[in-house]
């Protein structure tokens, strides 16, 4: 049977302020055979050849760049996130750099056998092959890890030149991380009178006892600020994490009843401490909510629940924050006020609950539920035949419309905009399978492959496997299109990845709901914004009308920028930068990075963004710390 061919639009909606990412082009490999090439004696001469050119002009390193290459650094280069597009680019930054590079030696690192030179494929389809190797890389303060893949060039006579090189900081020289060789030792042998035990020292560390200051205020205990905080632990940074809930993990725990996480165990460990083997593939949210309660008393991180921030102030000429804290602590509510250099907003992927109170007539309804998504905790269990409707059309909204379906629930969603639809499975099987999986590399491994590619680059591959899984997909595409659902293929037909990166969301990971949409049974309301709310209906701008007896609204959520301002006031909001998209190279704005404003940060995204970039944000506030790095630095 003949593969059904479907055709898909793109959808280029972004945050606003962000750069529209360009759609890369491969170089053109002449039909030069990679059989029997030596990849270990290719790489050894290019890096040989970038170790002896690094220290002259910026041109002369260049030129071991194809005309359409990139170099993705993160902290190696300068103390930024950078993405340079193209020998010019490189060449202008290297000339910045008025003293020595901070960069100081390349080496090949075949401590692993994902990362040994080899023959490998540079594009998604796998018809343009390279060279590939891990390196490892030296800084004038640290020491990092590369990837570099190489191409033949053929306007300069085949030579072999970088078409992506990536370099990212690890650790900083005589500031590591305290764990292996420098694990603590847990007692002091020998006599010393009225010593405290383990219990006692780590109770007065958790409530600052002592007038104790940290260095570090984190604000939200999701995953954000529990990988955070074990990062600044590990390198010595005094850490305090506060959030409004009463228990660890209640971001997850009070949310819609149903939910599973969409993205797989291979692809969501947290730091030093990975999931157990049985683990199931897609996490329930409870289960995950106990495990970040496990991982916070494990890793000994200092958490204050049930606490809200009263006043905050910043200090230029100090570079220190006065925080006024109001803590619930056995029914009892204490103030503290606190002095620390830095605060790290880790509220959430994004920021508040995008609840559309603009709409008409939302204080007339009278029906039995009306609530956000994030609010929403599940259908009632003797509701059958009432009337449920779900307005959006990304993850939470198809997960609550399944549950309501299988409540006995009538249920219709409102897709007001266009989604990205892919298969739970097609997506493991196509984006994932070989790298995050059961026989994938091991875990830093598998994140050096990932972020080693520029987003430009990124983009290209994630476009390949976008039509792939789309041709997969297929049969149920068509089904929803037939059922009137709008389907789109992402920015530029790149799909779900870089449609999370351009505006947070518009997409479906498919566990079930877009059968019942292509077969009727959740009905489909398209294409039209909502009037006003009567009593127990919905009026729309085109004058239908539908009735309801609950409303979840899974609209999504605001800028963290705006979240910023609500809790720290206009001051620091005006401040910082705006979040999320693309800056004008192709790097994530404001988040994981300096936010424009000393002393705060913006941490987000899922469990594996948190994973890899709460070492850089760390590193970065131990350079700070000790005086390696300047906040005005380049």
């Amino acid at each position: 049977m003949a593969d059904i061919v479907i055709e898909l639009p793109s959808s280029n909606d972004r945050v606003p302020g962000s750069h529209a990412l360009t759609q890369v082009q491969y170089p053109r490999s002449d039909g030069i055979s990679t059989s029997g090439l030596d990849a270990e004696a290719i790489v050894t001469e290019w890096v040989s050849l970038f170790n002896s050119q690094l220290h002259f002009e910026g041109p002369s390193l260049s030129r071991l760049f194809l005309k359409g290459s990139f170099w993705r650094d993160l902290l190696c280069l300068t103390w930024d996130f950078h993405t340079l597009a193209g020998p010019e680019k490189i060449a202008a930054l290297l000339k910045t750099q008025t003293a020595e590079q901070r960069i100081k030696s390349l080496a090949i690192d075949s401590s692993s056998d994902a990362g040994k030179p080899s023959v490998a494929p540079v594009d998604f389809e796998g018809t343009l092959k390279g060279v590939q190797s891990f390196l490892t890389v030296e800084t004038d303060v640290g020491r990092g890890r590369g990837l570099v893949r190489l191409l033949p060039d053929s306007e300069d006579e085949g030579k072999w030149k970088a078409f992506t090189l990536f370099t990212t900081l690890q650790e900083l020289k005589e500031h590591e991380e305290l764990n292996g060789e420098r694990r603590p030792t847990g007692t002091e042998h020998g006599l010393y009178p009225g010593r405290k035990n383990w219990k006692e020292r780590r109770l007065a560390e958790e409530n600052l006892a002592g007038e104790a200051e940290p260095a570090v205020l984190i604000v939200g205990s999701g995953q954000g600020g529990l990988s955070a905080a074990a990062r600044l632990k590990q390198l010595g940074v005094s850490t305090l994490i506060v959030d409004r809930n009463p228990r660890i993990g209640d971001n997850w725990r009070n949310r819609y009843h149903q939910l599973v996480l969409h993205d797989s165990v291979w692809y969501d460990h947290m730091p030093y401490l990975s999931f157990p083997p049985d683990w199931p593939i897609f996490t329930p949210k409870d289960k995950l909510a106990e495990w970040f309660e496990c991982y916070a008393k494990i890793m000994e991180l200092n958490i204050w629940s049930h606490t809200t921030i009263k006043a905050s102030q910043w200090h230029d000429t100090s570079r220190t924050w006065t925080v006024t804290l109001e803590r619930n602590k056995d029914g009892n509510k204490e103030a503290r006020t606190l002095h620390p250099r830095h605060i790290i907003q880790a509220t959430g992927a994004s920021g508040d609950a995008d609840f559309p109170s603009h709409i008409k007539g939302l204080e007339e309804f009278q029906g039995d539920c009306m609530v956000h998504s994030s609010q929403f905790l599940g259908p009632q269990p003797d509701a059958k035949g009432k009337k449920a409707v779900v307005v959006g059309s990304s993850n939470s909204a198809h997960d609550i419309a399944k549950d309501f379906y299988e409540h006995g629930y009538h249920v219709t969603m409102v897709q007001r905009s266009s989604a990205y639809v892919v298969q739970s499975q097609t997506l493991l099987d196509v984006s994932m399978k070989g790298l995050y999986s059961e026989d994938g590399p091991p875990l830093e491994d598998a994140d050096l492959i990932n972020m080693s590619l520029p987003h430009p680059v990124l983009k290209r591959f994630h476009s390949d496997a976008t039509r792939e899984m789309t041709r997969r997909d297929a049969a149920l595409l068509h089904g929803l299109l037939d059922a009137g659902f709008a389907l789109d293929s992402g920015p530029d037909g790149a799909g779900l990845w870089m449609k999370y990166l351009h505006r947070g969301g518009g997409y479906y990971i498919d566990v079930g709901a877009s059968q019942l949409i292509a077969d009727g049974k959740i009905k489909l309301k398209q294409g039209q914004e909502i009037s006003r709310i009567n009593a127990h209906s919905i009026t729309f701008e085109d004058g239908d009308e539908l009735e309801a007896d609950e409303i979840v609204f899974a609209t999504g959520y605001r800028n963290m920028r705006d979240s910023a301002r609500k809790i720290f006031g206009d001051g620091l909001a005006d401040r910082v930068r705006d979040v999320w998209g693309f800056d004008e190279e192709g790097e994530i704005r404001a988040m994981w990075r300096r936010s424009g404003h000393p002393g705060f940060w913006f941490f987000g995204g899922n469990l594996a963004l948190c994973r890899y970039y709460s070492r850089l944000l760390a590193l970065q506030i131990k350079a700070l710390e000790v005086g390696i790095m300047k906040y005005e630095d380049p």
